[in-house]
């Protein structure tokens, strides 16, 4: 339900599985941007609400389930 002081976001699984890999491994690195604090904050609770939606990144097949929603998300929209 959207009460105006929230948005709802849609992503499929792999999209989901693909933008926690990244958004972990850049915060992990230092590379994600620290302009400010609040930003800061509104990307670690991003990465909390994937955290929250997924398993996949807490089991021991992880790499190989990222690794495959990444190379089906790269397939989409080629031509066969």
């Amino acid at each position: 339900m959207m009460d105006g002081t929230t948005v709802d976001l849609a992503l499929s699984r792999d999209e989901a599985l693909v933008l926690f890999e990244m958004l972990f491994r850049y915060e992990q690195r230092g590379l994600l941007p620290k302009r400010n604090e609040t930003e800061n904050q509104v990307l670690w609770n991003l990465m909390v609400c994937l955290e929250e939606s997924l398993r996949e990144p807490f089991g021991a097949e992880y790499e190989e389930l990222f690794l495959q929603a990444r190379e089906r998300l790269s397939g989409e929209g080629k031509e066969d």
